[in-house]
Parts: C-alpha cells; structure tokens; sequence
C-alpha cells in the first residue's frame, strides 16, 4: 500500500501489496529522491497515451505536471493529460510500507474488493471524478480493522469495514484510513455481498426509492439487466412486490442468462428488439405499464424502452454503456407528460453528507435483505490479486455477466 502526507513525503512502516497507477510521458527524467511503486500503463497504439510499466521508479519531484487528472500529483512526471483503455500486460503490483496509525486513524486489512466500470473509466480519465495521481485504484470493497488510532470512537479491532465514498483506493492489501472514510458492515453477512455492496444495491434502493413512490404490483423495466445494479433491482423490486421487466442483449449464452435473471426474481426477461415487437402487448396483459425506467445503456435501446413508460412516468438514466445520447419524441414530452432525471450515487452521498442517517437507514435496509436472503451478490469471478491482470482483461470483455473481484 501506498500513501502520500499532505504537501510531504511518504509515511511508511509494515508492508502491503498496491495496486498503483499514473500517467507521464517517456522523456520524464528520473532520480533518486521518491520511491514510487505499482501499476501503470505501455503505449496502446497509435494516439493513446504514453504509460509505463512500473518496478521501483525513482522521480524527481517538481512542479512540472500538465493535465488536469495530475495537477495535485506529488511527483515531477508530466503528464499528457490523455488517457486510453488499460493495458493490463504493462500492470506490476508491488510491495510498500503502510503509514503510522494516526489519533483518528484505522488500520485495516482488505479482504475483497470488485472491478466496476466505474473503475476502469477512473483509470483511463473519463469518469467524472479523478484522484491526484499516482493513485491506488478501486472504489468498493470490505475490509476486517486490525487496529485504531487512540481518536476513533465508533470502529474496533474485527469490525467489517467497507468505503463511505468513492476514490478510497481499496486494490490493496492492507491500508491506513481516516476513521470517517469508512463505513461499519456486519460480519455476519457474506464476503461477496459485503465487497459489492456500497456501490450498485445502493444504486439500485436509491433509484426504487426516491423517484416513484412504488407500491406492490407496479412494474419497473430496465436495460443491462443483467449489470450489478441490474440483479439488484430486480431482487430489491421482487422483495418489496414489484415487478420488473429486464431487458437485455441478445447473446449466444441468452437461454441461461434468461434462465438465471428469473432465479434472482425477475418477472420478465427479453431482448432489445423485443421492445419494438407485438410482444410487449402481451406482457402489459398480466401486469401494468411501468412508471418507472432505468437507463443504464442509451441509444435506440433508451427510445424504445420510453414508449412503454406510463404517462407522467419517469426514466433515470444512471449509465450510458452504448456510449450514445438519449433521444426522447417531442411526443413523449407532450402528450405522455414523462420525466427524465439522472443519478450518480456518488453525488447522493455528497448530497446527504449531513444525514448519516439516510446512509445508515440504507445500509441497514440492504443488510437486513441480505440477512434474509432477498439480496445476494452480483454473479462474480473471484480472483487472487497476483492475478489482477486477467481480472481486469475479464472485465472489459463484451456480454459480461460476472464481476472480478480481487481476494486480497
């Protein structure tokens, strides 16, 4: 694990493995002063940016960084400000010190932690938050306290922790957090729920909760069912009696995909073209159009999914995989009254910064699903951190079903 100090130097004392990276372009010069160790990036082809396969680099520091994904960074490597998909051959993972345990400080031993899209986009500078670079990367995870600091109040030794937020860093073994960064979760639960929980079931709850006031019998549909937020939704719906109508893309494996989204609850599973067949009619027979609609994908998909939206019904748009715009009819506006609204769970936890409450009464509603068997675990991989390299290949991968979550 690696940790910068405010404006100085490097606190380190017992070892961690990380998982690092940050961008610089090939002429930056080199010299002994900063160890830096972890993962960074090769050139990936013409265009993208220079990256580089990291062992123990020693860099100047000074202030010669451009780009905004590097301007707060500690080191003198000048970035190009340009980022492209990961080359995770070009990835290294290293061993560091962890920082001294401070009066509010907890130490914590990771045990899991998933690989989200959100990720991936914060490693190749899309996403819209950015960590001063270099950076350990993952935002999700749980990890067990192994100590704390003389000025921690609510954590003890053994507790299950997991982030309050996103841009933690939790790809690493072990690491030293401010108190008030993290979040308690029962141990009582199981490992890959607790790992996958802060980031899509609260997506999921937030979006089932805050936009319809939904009563058992109403329907919901979505695109990506099959996402992690995609098997939250349909189990978090299927607890509280609400039906849901899941659309996904057609694919080789779809019988079983099918076969599996209906394990978790789902009332009804089809295609995209299906959305625009006689099909839906029969559909609307047995349940009611829905008021709501979860866009997690955009495009053609988005338009079409619209049109079986209820009058003054609202659509959320909470991603946008096809990389295309939402393109609504001045008739949907018109005429059906609908509503479109969008949401980032990162932005609800700095909304609602001064009502612990709401997270903890979230938290607790989640974790009593899962208790009782409502809500379980996104379909995952489990990998070993020394083989990060084919996790993150896994997750980039089409038609993926499967999350990859580093056992730390």
């Amino acid at each position: 694990m690696l940790s910068c100090a405010p404006l100085g130097g490097w606190v380190l004392q017992p070892w961690s493995k990380i998982l690092l990276w940050f961008f610089f372009n090939c002429k930056t010069d080199f010299s002994a002063e900063t160890q830096v160790a972890g993962w960074c990036w090769a050139a990936c082809g013409a265009g993208a940016a220079w990256r580089l396969s990291a062992q123990i680099l020693n860099t100047r520091a000074a202030p010669s960084l451009v780009g905004n994904p590097c301007q707060n960074a500690r080191f003198g490597a000048k970035a190009t400000g340009q980022h492209a998909w990961p080359c995770p051959a070009a990835a290294e993972l290293k061993e560091l010190e962890v920082p001294r345990l401070g009066h509010s400080d907890v130490h914590v031993k990771m045990l899991a932690a998933p690989i989200n899209p959100a990720d991936i986009n914060m490693i190749q500078g899309t996403y819209a938050i950015l960590a001063p670079l270099p950076a350990v990367a993952g935002n999700e995870g749980v990890g067990r306290v192994l100590e704390v600091g003389p000025g921690v109040t609510a954590l003890r030794r053994g507790d299950w922790v997991i982030p309050a937020d996103a841009g933690l860093g939790t790809w690493r073994t072990q690491a030293v957090f401010p108190e008030a960064s993290l979040l308690q979760v029962p141990s009582d639960i199981p490992l890959l729920c607790a790992a996958t929980l802060s980031v899509n079931p609260c997506t999921a709850y937030r979006m089932l909760s805050d936009f319809e006031s939904l009563a058992p019998g109403d329907s919901v549909i979505q695109n990506a069912a099959n996402s992690g937020v995609g098997q939250a939704v349909i189990q978090i719906a299927k607890a509280t009696g609400v039906r849901t109508i899941n659309v996904v893309r057609d694919r080789p494996d779809l019988p079983k995909l099918v076969e599996r989204l209906k394990a978790l609850g789902a009332d009804h599973v089809i295609t995209e073209d299906v959305l625009r067949k006689p099909e839906m009619k029969e559909i609307f027979k047995s349940i009611p159009k829905p008021r709501l609609a979860l866009n997690c994908v955009g495009g053609k998909s988005t338009t079409e999914m619209l049109r079986h939206l209820q009058p003054k019904g609202t659509m959320v748009t909470y991603g946008g995989m096809a990389k295309q715009p939402v393109t609504v009819p001045v008739s949907a506006f018109i005429f059906r009254d609908v509503r479109l609204r969008g949401f980032w769970m990162t932005q609800w936890k700095k909304d609602h910064a001064h009502d612990k409450e709401s997270l903890t009464s979230m938290m607790d509603a989640l974790c009593q699903l899962v208790r009782r068997g409502q809500l379980g675990a996104p379909a995952c991989t489990t990998v070993p951190l020394e083989d990060f390299r084919e996790a993150l290949v896994a997750s980039m991968q089409p038609f993926t079903s499967s999350k990859q979550v580093l056992l730390l």
